[in-house]
């Protein structure tokens, strides 16, 4: 199994799909790594050499933010949002949709899945007897 930025990359997958369980790496910079270390996006990864796997993982962990220390920059900017009081900082803290989506309906994930009506999402009684 190949490691690359301390994720395990699938075997049998395309490598150009198999690079996108890194965190911060999604298809088209997928495809822009595979290009600079001149390897063939249709691969198996199972297949690939040790020198294109060095390769890749050069690429990867020198030039790109990724994993750690990409998710510890999301989170200092969410901070910074909440310290300085913006109505977006203010969203993240109260656990609400950010970017302008209504509330009313439609929020179950960012909420939790709460469901405040008395019969929203209840079952239906047993049997009578």
């Amino acid at each position: 199994m190949i490691r690359i930025a301390g994720v395990n990359i699938p075997e049998n997958k395309r490598i150009e799909i198999a690079l996108t369980y890194i965190y911060g790496i999604g298809n088209s910079l997928s495809r822009e790594i595979l290009k600079k270390a001149k390897v063939d996006a249709n691969i198996r990864t199972n297949k690939l050499s040790h020198q294109e796997t060095n390769k890749l993982r050069e690429i990867v962990e020198k030039e790109y933010k990724i994993e750690g220390e990409l998710r510890r920059e999301k989170m200092l900017n969410i901070k910074r949002l909440r310290d300085i009081g913006s109505y977006r900082g203010i969203r993240h803290a109260k656990g609400l949709p950010v970017r302008g989506q209504q509330t009313k309906t439609n929020t179950r994930t960012i909420r939790g899945n709460v469901r405040k009506a008395a019969g929203s999402g209840r079952r239906k009684a047993a049997d009578k007897t």
